[in-house]
């Protein structure tokens, strides 16, 4: 579990990085004052580094849930194969929401992306759930 987890932690700083480099241009560019970034008011940040930094935002919103049961399945040592399998297609998931967020952004295909990944992770939850229950009985 700990690969696709550390998966995450790479996608989180990839998604940083762009986020630093984007708001780094639009200052260069002229885009906006650095003093924006003083406390976030004044003038609109420009689009594009707005977009990065409500997907660095949401970065940290369900994935939390997707730590916290990847090391529920490693302290209960429920982490055969099945459960590694869903823990990596919830890593492809997210890459692939980051990717349509951060790219040309299409709503319909990044709700899809972002709907199948909650799916994808209940489905951990709930697998758990059933094994750690059905090992106690």
């Amino acid at each position: 579990m700990i690969y696709p987890m550390f998966a995450m932690v790479l996608l989180t700083a990839f998604v940083l990085a762009t986020l630093f480099r984007s708001r780094v241009g639009a200052v260069r560019q002229g885009l906006i004052s650095l003093g924006y970034f003083r406390i976030y008011q004044g003038a609109a940040e420009p689009e594009s580094s707005a977009k990065r930094a409500r997907h660095f935002i949401n970065i940290f919103e369900a994935p939390v849930l997707f730590y916290v049961v990847c090391l529920a399945a490693m302290i209960t040592q429920f982490t055969g194969i099945a459960m590694q399998v869903l823990a990596w297609v919830y890593v492809a998931a997210r890459v692939v929401h980051a990717y349509i967020h951060l790219g040309g952004n299409r709503l319909r295909h990044r709700m899809r992306a972002y709907f199948f990944g909650w799916g994808v992770l209940l489905g951990m939850w709930l697998y758990l759930i059933a094994g750690v229950t059905m090992s106690r009985i």
